[in-house]
């Protein structure tokens, strides 16, 4: 009875593994490519559409939040930052505001977010822009440093771009001074120059140098007989 039922089993292996599905295809990579520097008629209205439903004069609810830390990323220098975020009144359509000042060796960041409570076409709309060079965070916090990069991120769909490129961009000109209004609008509905410098400063950023200590005198006595 053994040798029947042994044969039987070896027939079956070819078929068993027969009806086994073929294994999947790997499914296929779409690759969107957001053109930051000339962005199309079309593409424009849906920027400006997006910074104008910001509110200009929002009804914050109670809630914020400010953050403060440092971060260290492989193969980049060792970031210092603080986060204000304050939360919408509930019958707003934007949910959260989130600002971000970041510096590094390479330069300051200053990163603003408007998040949407009800996704139906835009997530976000995302403003920044980037200081290089020997200027000071507490020199940036003083004034106004005009929008450099725009996103609108959508749901279901690319995301739109807009970017300071050396193309001729005379056409964005008033796609980025809507968007350094809302910063700078931002910024002070934050209050932003008054929490910032007080956090980098415990952060060991932007504190006063110590005055030099000034040697002691040299003692002068009198020879000895």
């Amino acid at each position: 009875m053994r040798k029947p039922l042994f044969c039987v089993f070896l027939l079956a292996m070819p078929l068993a593994a027969q009806q086994q599905p073929a294994p999947q295809a790997q499914p296929p990579m779409r690759v969107n490519i957001i053109n930051v520097c000339t962005p199309g008629p079309e593409e424009q209205k849906e920027i400006a559409a997006a910074l104008a439903m910001v509110p200009r004069r929002p009804d914050f609810a109670l809630d914020f939040e400010v953050d403060r830390g440092r971060t260290k990323v492989p193969d980049e220098p060792l970031s210092h930052w603080v986060r204000i975020r304050r939360d919408f009144a509930p019958a707003s359509p934007l949910s959260t505001v989130q600002y971000s000042f970041s510096v590094d060796e390479k330069g300051i960041i200053e990163t603003l977010v408007f998040r949407v409570r009800d996704p139906k076409d835009v997530l976000q709309v995302v403003l920044d822009d980037t200081v290089t060079g020997a200027t000071g965070p507490l020199e940036v916090l003083a004034t106004d440093t005009p929008v450099a990069h725009m996103k609108i991120e959508r749901f279901g769909k690319p995301s739109l771009g807009l970017a300071r490129c050396e193309a001729d961009q005379t056409a964005y000109e008033p796609l980025f001074r809507a968007a350094s209004e809302l910063m700078a609008r931002y910024r002070a509905l934050l209050g932003v120059r008054r929490t910032v410098p007080a956090d980098l400063r415990m952060l060991g950023i932007g504190r006063p140098a110590a005055p030099a200590k000034k040697p002691a005198p040299k003692k002068t006595g009198k020879p000895s007989h």
